[in-house]
């Protein structure tokens, strides 16, 4: 079964981190990298998440699904804003230098190539950094690091659920499938790609239903366990600040800083070599 969206459990630093420090550090990180196109950071954040995801132990395997999905993501948006736009680069970075023509309108320049190699480290910078937070993060502990933060236990609690619900909705889907396989749908690859997305339809209503039943048990569960009668509640997985913890908010805070530093001193958010 493919792994989506998991929680992995390793012993690792990255794991050790509390669920509040990854999500700021996700959220400065992700920032950093959509408000700058300067590609000397953009090189260095995909470089720093190779690094980070060798300390977290998550291997490639465990996300390869997610990664080739995004790069067929990649790949697609660059050729469409290429389609719509074949001189936006030039326009961008106030220069035009021909490499060679296609047709029509459509010819390839230097400075649209470096456009769209910078969009490519777009994605490297905050993809790679979101699946590592998605699995490293505990949604327990993650839950009781926002209330301890300053969030509401109730808006908490409803992210630990739907965190926890996204593994259980994989597995009840894979299930599913199996059993209408074993009926005699085909969703295999000897069948056309047609075919399987419109034999992938019969899984949807028996999982929904069986989703919907899922959310009322728990629901009731909460309900009869008195959840949301007090303003406070205490957490068996609350953990708390370590000096990793400063460290790494304190490295996300500089690398958000020099992003907007840049932009402040150029007067643009693009960084041009030519």
């Amino acid at each position: 079964m493919v792994n989506l969206f998991n929680y992995i459990d390793r012993p690792s630093p990255v794991h050790r981190l509390t669920g509040a420090t990854k999500l700021i550090c996700l959220i400065l990180w992700t920032l950093a990298g959509m408000v700058t196109y300067d590609t000397r950071i953009l090189i260095l954040m995909p470089l720093i998440s190779i690094v980070l995801f060798m300390i977290s132990k998550i291997r490639l395997k465990d996300i390869s699904f997610m990664l080739a999905a995004t790069a067929v993501f990649m790949v697609l948006n660059n050729v469409m804003v290429y389609v719509f736009s074949p001189e936006y680069g030039c326009r961008i970075y106030g220069s035009r230098t021909l490499l060679f023509k296609i047709a029509g309108n459509y010819t390839v320049t230097r400075e649209q190539l470096f456009y769209h190699f910078n969009l490519f480290l777009k994605y490297l910078s905050s993809i790679p950094i979101i699946l590592l937070f998605l699995c490293t993060t505990n949604p327990s502990e993650f839950a009781a690091s926002l209330n301890k933060v300053g969030l509401s236990y109730k808006f908490s609690y409803a992210i630990a659920l739907a965190l926890r619900y996204i593994p259980d909705i994989q597995k009840e889907y894979h299930d599913i499938s199996q059993a209408q396989q074993a009926r005699g749908v085909e969703l295999s690859k000897k069948e056309s790609l047609f075919n399987r997305l419109k034999s992938a339809t019969t899984i949807l209503i028996p999982l929904i239903i069986s989703s919907m039943d899922k959310i009322e048990t728990i629901s009731n569960a909460m309900e009869l366990r008195g959840f949301g009668k007090n303003s406070k509640r205490t957490w068996y997985n609350e953990r708390r600040f370590t000096k990793a913890d400063y460290i790494s908010i304190a490295f996300c805070v500089i690398l958000f800083a020099v992003s907007v530093l840049g932009i402040v001193i150029r007067g643009n958010r693009f960084w041009s070599p030519f």
